[in-house]
């Protein structure tokens, strides 16, 4: 039976990554330390390597309920601490009192300088305090290219990963029907719009599925299926309990708050 039929054509690429990090730790008998991977990508990971008796997995992200997290592929003789995991943790220093800087402020201005995204992990908010992690090998870089987030003059102020605050999420849970699984067709359930203006946003690249961007409406969804629309927030498919009477798909969504 092949590996690749339990997963999306669109994850098999990601798949053979991960068998060749397998494979390394095996023959070389050494560890091996990933970039920052997403919930999903976790999950690959994990569900790949599973009780594997040659290759151990361990994940972190720097705090506790931390969304991305790097993992540590080990040989069973190797003992894994934090520090395998090369973390290193920022607070974002601002002028507080004057400005807001935001998520997404952040993120533009890290891929801005040329960092690519699996080299930093979480961005931490709480109350005003911004906080973030990312990947030690590019820790002097980034030191000394982000000096401005979107138009406001920052500074990095380096502090141990036990002050990292990292809220847990929580999902509302609500019901809703759906037509089909279709992609445009579950936004419109979940967030009470027009069928067209869920494609607009799936068109306008707004539209994300496991934090990959989706441009087709009619990809199917799945249980367990993180959705995310650029305005209207994040929710999780969290069953799908067949079809209705009226033969429409009962779904229990939940809503991050």
């Amino acid at each position: 039976m092949s590996i690749y039929m339990h997963f999306r054509q669109e994850e098999h690429e990601f798949i053979d990554q991960v068998l060749e990090w397998k494979e390394t730790v095996i023959e070389q008998y050494a560890p091996r330390l990933t970039d920052f991977l997403d919930p999903r990508e976790q999950e690959i990971v994990q569900s790949i390597i599973g009780s594997n008796d040659d290759v151990k997995i361990m994940l972190f992200g720097g705090a506790e309920g931390a969304e991305r997290k790097r993992a540590f592929l080990y040989p069973s003789y190797y003992s894994p601490s934090i520090d395998d995991f090369q973390l290193k943790a920022y607070e974002i220093t601002y002028p507080e009192k004057f400005v807001q800087i935001e998520h997404r402020q952040i993120l533009g201005s890290l891929m801005g300088i040329g960092l690519k995204r699996s080299k930093f992990g979480d961005i931490h908010f709480h109350d005003k305090k911004v906080q973030l992690v990312i990947g030690e090998e590019v820790s002097s870089y980034v030191e000394l290219q982000l000096q401005e987030v979107g138009r406001v003059k920052v500074s990095l102020q380096d502090i141990p990963l036990s002050e990292l605050v990292s809220p847990e999420a929580v999902w509302e849970e609500t019901s809703t029907t759906a037509a089909s699984l279709r992609l445009d067709v579950m936004l419109a359930s979940i967030y009470n719009l027009s069928r067209q203006k869920a494609q607009l946003l799936i068109g306008a690249k707004k539209v994300k599925v496991n934090w990959k961007v989706v441009e087709q409406s009619s990809f199917e969804c799945r249980e367990g299926d993180i959705l995310s629309a650029r305005g209207f927030g994040r929710s999780k498919l969290l069953t799908i309990d067949g079809k209705t009477k009226k033969d429409k798909w009962r779904v229990i969504v939940g809503k991050q708050k």
